[in-house]
């Protein structure tokens, strides 16, 4: 058959395309950081030509995808696909942006790193930053099997048979599960594990799956835990890993190439003009690959002389790639003196596929060339920027020049750690390697890319440039909060300072606002017509509500709260307190937006006189019999009121109504509500500031000690700190009591051995400066 050959150069993404699927010879599936997924049809076969449709757009990041193969109640399969706001979509491919899903499955608190289906299309694994692996039904979207052990993120999920499901940890760990949850074994690798792949049957090496990941390597397993083969030749970071119908092995890197491996040798090398081949994917029927890159393309490759592209497009894909920067950092220390010249290329052959020779040009530049092993020639697959041909002054870091060197300022008697960075690096990529090489939280990733984005907007290869001091993430204490999970704050990114300010006390109130109004509205439409179709149409919105609840969501998307019709907040109340239990979500998700928008829902009060509480509180959201989900919503429309004058007002005047229902959740284990009850005490510890009032402040400081005694997730122990510390910073009287009769020493002890974040030592230093 050949070398693989581009078929087809895809374009219409705006961002990295991050995740790739070839289900069928007929069409593959895309996603990426600009927030859609696409569907690529094939229009005509020779030469191949494609035509695309967006089958979902999104307000955050998609980073993962998965086909469910057609069955009788979905004959055209179903596209799974995660990310961002951690909330994963499953929809018919037919169906377009407007359309409703055929489900929403909730339950992850993070990104949505990873997916994958078992092959019978029963079961749905899905793997997230939050340290969780979960397994989904399909046709049972309401809950999930949590996979736990993990202590890290998960970067990749494998349903390998109906029995066994695989996963892949930055914590450097390989566990099977079955799908009940019950761990089978771990298998302890080298590095952080990124890629999962199941090997075809009776594989040659006897192996029944590969991983890879950081170290380069990827890896043949059996799967008793037994490693039978390593596969040498990447050199970088391995994103993604395929099986080929033929038994043949796919894999992509940050080396800017897919590679394929026969007999655990690798027998080509494809270069991509892009930093980061972050997702491959192999169409099971006739043996073409696809690829996704950092450049925004998406690329299909063919073996089959019938399925290639235009030679016109074939060369200028080779052009693209020959005329494309490489990063220093990915070929590592050059001399450039030392290098052969071009000459070399005529004299010497490489000594395997996909070897990288640098050459010294005669114009000065230095070139990569790859050894294509069945072309029998070297190829020019790009120049290095940082070696030559940068005319911009550079900065030395560790033997290597750089752009920008950033000074970034993480702890407080601690010499900054240096940020290194290149123009012709990927942001995202960088600030990831910069967490994982100091050990920092990955919870810190966007705002670590925020900050390098912010440092150099509008910077191009070659101007002049310098270092910088920056103070990431502390300039922003909630940074870790700065990833989109459903409902929760989404702060702006800050302006680096030289210096890190003082945590205490915390002067501004905080709310919990960012939301998919979209996806809400399209799941309040859904379960509307389950209704009507259940005969519930006491309940159920008629037309006009409908009408009015879309005006609604329009208003709060153009930020124009001001218009918003009474009647809409009428019905959204109805939708959030009357509904059925398992109907309520969207509606107090929408409910608690509306909070902080406007102030006539703050001080909304029923026909019967009773304020927005009041209502909550006799609907049953808090009682203990409803689903946690619905009582987080309520709790951070509560911590919403805050942001509108009326609403704290109104947080003022029923305080001892708040508190009474959210005490009895203090001190639960589910992360999302606790940390909207942290925010909670927060702002009140806030209003206190400005309204006296001892008695509560020693309410809120008995609550937040048992909550520090029982919390366990960072983010809720930060919030539980600040609020103490901003509630000592009242007067001596306060300090006094926290330290003597409420013994607040044991409880921050507590959190700093819970908890081993720079913010929460820092955080913890100021409240022992004050009880000092």
């Amino acid at each position: 058959m050949g070398d693989y050959k581009l078929s087809a150069l895809l374009q219409g993404h705006e961002d990295d395309v991050r995740s790739v699927a070839f289900p069928h010879s007929s069409f593959v599936v895309s996603a990426s950081r600009d927030a859609t997924v696409r569907l690529w049809k094939l229009l005509s076969h020779t030469p191949p030509a494609y035509d695309h449709t967006l089958t979902s757009h999104g307000t955050a990041f998609i980073n993962s995808l998965a086909f469910v193969p057609p069955s009788s109640e979905y004959p055209d399969g179903l596209i799974v696909s995660g990310g961002q706001d951690t909330i994963i979509e499953v929809k018919q491919p037919a169906k377009t942006p407007q359309d409703n899903a055929d489900a929403l499955l909730l339950g992850h608190a993070a990104n949505v790193c990873a997916l994958d289906v078992s092959e019978d299309g029963k079961l749905i694994i899905s793997g997230s930053w939050d340290n969780d692996a979960r397994v989904w039904q399909v046709g049972k979207w309401e809950t999930s099997t949590v996979l736990q052990g993990h202590t890290a993120a998960v970067w990749a999920v494998l349903a390998y048979d109906k029995e066994t499901i695989i996963t892949a940890c930055a914590d450097t760990i390989i566990r099977l599960f079955n799908p009940s949850g019950k761990t089978i074994r771990t298998i302890k690798t080298q590095d952080v594990v990124r890629a999962l792949c199941r090997l075809p049957p009776k594989h040659a090496t006897g192996a029944h799956f590969a991983s890879a990941g950081n170290d380069t390597i990827i890896r043949l397993w059996t799967i008793d835990g037994r490693e039978v083969s390593q596969l040498h030749g990447h050199e970088n970071f391995i994103y993604s890993l395929a099986a080929l119908p033929d038994g043949q092995l796919l894999s992509s890197s940050e080396d800017r190439t897919a590679r394929i491996w026969n007999n655990q040798r690798c027998i080509q090398t494809i270069t991509h003009p892009a930093i980061s081949v972050w997702s491959v994917a192999a169409c099971p029927e006739n043996g073409d690959i696809v690829t996704g890159a950092s450049d925004r393309m998406v690329r299909i490759f063919s073996r089959s002389k019938d399925r290639h592209a235009d030679p016109v497009v074939i060369q200028a894909f080779d052009d693209s790639v020959k005329g494309s920067a490489i990063p220093q950092q990915q070929v590592g220390n050059i001399n450039k003196e030392q290098l052969p010249g071009p000459e070399f290329l005529t004299q010497k052959s490489g000594t395997k596929e996909g070897q990288v020779q640098m050459i010294k040009e005669t114009n000065g530049n230095v070139s990569a060339y790859q050894w294509s092993t069945a072309a029998n020639t070297w190829i020019n697959v790009g120049t290095v920027v940082d070696a030559a041909g940068s005319s911009g002054r550079k900065i030395t870091h560790e033997g290597k020049d750089y752009d920008y060197v950033f000074d970034v300022d993480i702890e407080d008697g601690k010499p900054p750690l240096k940020l290194p960075y290149n123009l012709s690096q990927n942001p995202y990529e960088v600030a990831r390697k910069f967490c994982e090489n100091n050990k920092l939280p990955i919870t810190y990733l966007d705002q670590v890319t925020n900050f390098i984005v912010q440092n150099t907007q509008g910077a191009t290869i070659g101007q002049a440039s310098g270092g910088s001091q920056g103070h990431v993430p502390g300039a922003d204490p909630w940074g870790t909060e700065s990833r989109y999970r459903p409902g929760e704050a989404s702060p702006a990114p800050q302006q680096p300072l030289a210096t890190r300010p003082k945590v205490l006390p915390q002067k501004e109130y905080l709310d919990i606002t960012t939301a998919n109004l979209k996806t809400i509205f399209k799941k309040i439409q859904e379960f509307n017509q389950k209704l009507i179709d259940e005969g519930s149409k006491g309940l159920s919105l008629n037309p006009s509500d409908l009408e009015v609840l879309e005006s609604t969501i329009t208003h709060l998307e153009k930020g124009s709260s001001k218009n918003i019709d009474p009647i809409g907040i009428d019905v959204v109340f109805k939708i959030a307190t009357s509904w059925p239990q398992d109907k309520r979500l969207p509606g107090l998700d929408l409910l608690r937006v509306l909070t902080a928008a406007s102030s006539k829902t703050a001080a909304y009060q029923s026909p019967a006189g009773e304020s927005l509480v009041a209502i909550l509180a006799g609907s049953g959201v808090f009682k203990s019999t409803s689903p946690p989900n619905n009582t987080m919503l309520a709790a951070r429309a509560f911590s919403n009121l805050f942001k509108t004058e009326e609403g704290r007002t109104v947080a003022d005047h029923e305080f001892e109504a708040i508190h009474a229902l959210i005490k009895p959740f203090i001190t639960s284990s589910t992360r999302t509500l606790v940390i909207a009850l942290t925010t909670i005490y927060i702002n009140y510890a806030v209003l206190l500031s400005t309204t006296s009032n001892a008695d509560r402040a020693l309410t809120l400081l008995d609550d937040l000690t048992q909550m520090l005694l029982s919390a366990s997730d960072s983010e809720a122990v930060y919030r539980a700190l600040v609020a103490i510390g901003t509630l000592l910073c009242l007067g001596k009287d306060f300090c006094e009591a926290a330290r003597d009769v409420f013994d607040i020493e044991k409880a921050i002890a507590r959190a700093e051995g819970q908890v081993k974040e720079p913010r929460v030592k820092n955080v913890v230093a100021e409240i022992r400066e004050k009880l000092d």
